[in-house]
């Protein structure tokens, strides 16, 4: 019976099989950029960013059609100059760069829906909101796992000055030049992987699937190596679980991957022992933290 219920979709169809591939591809690379977005308090710019996406992309949809090498290029460029270009609004203005931000979002998103709507159909903005986790080819598949590998392999590499740089980037400036090259390849790393989210779950999802089992994991722990392994599980998770309500209920796949996200999340909210409401709830002595 269980076996039926949660082992058969995915050995009898290879769309669910490639679609739980790209899925955990994307949910074990986002994690840790979920948590360092979160901890630097940048969750703001990860979500400007994956729709800065759009235009990029679009722009390619309209030169190539639905061509991966051109909506990819095209999404990267725009990602890196909306990271550059907020920033430097936010030197040069009075405008805070969560500001400027807000008002790029606001911009790539009209601009993308815009752009597809020249030459394309309803479905064909739906494949690029939503994305189509259901139908990756394996140009796509190459690609998530390019992307994915590239992002674990580099924050290794980058791992000990990102964390000092995440919690104190003072201490970091006095010993090291580190800081200013850890915070751009970071957002490299970034804008790829909302790249490669783009196209399973679309630009609207996308950051989804980075930021919200990053959030319900700052809620079980403090420790920076615990959030991420405690994500990338609810990530995991978060993906089997939504692929399989999807295939039984007949409900868009993108969508319940983010909902299933979503659930690890309310439930951190009630019962994460880091900062969920039973604990703040709960009487403390005094001694305690």
């Amino acid at each position: 019976m269980l076996y039926t219920l949660l082992i058969a979709p995915f050995l009898d169809f290879e769309f669910m099989r490639r679609a739980l591939v790209g899925a955990m591809a994307l949910a074990l690379a986002g994690a840790p950029l979920g948590v360092f977005l979160i901890l630097r308090r940048m969750s703001l710019s990860g979500d400007a960013m994956a729709h800065a996406i759009l235009p990029g992309a679009a722009i390619g949809y309209l030169v190539a059609g639905l061509s991966l090498p051109a909506m990819t290029i095209g999404g990267v460029v725009a990602g890196f100059a909306v990271a550059i270009g907020s920033g430097a609004i936010a030197r040069a203005t009075a405008l805070r760069e969560d500001a400027s931000l807000a008002a790029f979002y606001l911009l790539s998103l009209a601009l993308g829906v815009a752009i597809v709507s020249v030459r394309g159909s309803n479905v064909d903005l739906l494949h690029v909101l939503f994305g189509s986790v259901l139908a990756l080819d394996d140009a796509t598949m190459l690609l998530l796992a390019s992307i994915a590998s590239l992002t674990l392999i580099g924050l290794a590499v980058i791992y000990r000055p990102l964390v000092m740089d995440t919690l104190d980037p003072g201490f970091l400036a006095t010993v090291s030049g580190a800081g200013a090259w850890t915070h751009a390849v970071f957002l490299a790393f970034v804008a790829l992987n909302l790249v490669a989210g783009f196209h399973a779950l679309g630009t609207l999802l996308a950051v989804g699937a980075m930021m919200l089992p990053a959030v319900s994991a700052r809620l079980w722990t403090q420790d920076i190596t615990g959030m991420i392994l405690i994500a990338a599980a609810f990530g995991l998770i978060g993906a089997y679980g939504g692929l399989l309500a999807s295939f039984y209920w007949g409900l868009p796949s993108g969508p319940m991957i983010i909902l299933a996200c979503g659930v690890f999340y309310v439930g951190s909210l009630i019962a994460g022992p880091a900062g969920g409401l039973l604990r703040r709830l709960t009487p403390r002595s005094h001694l305690e933290g």
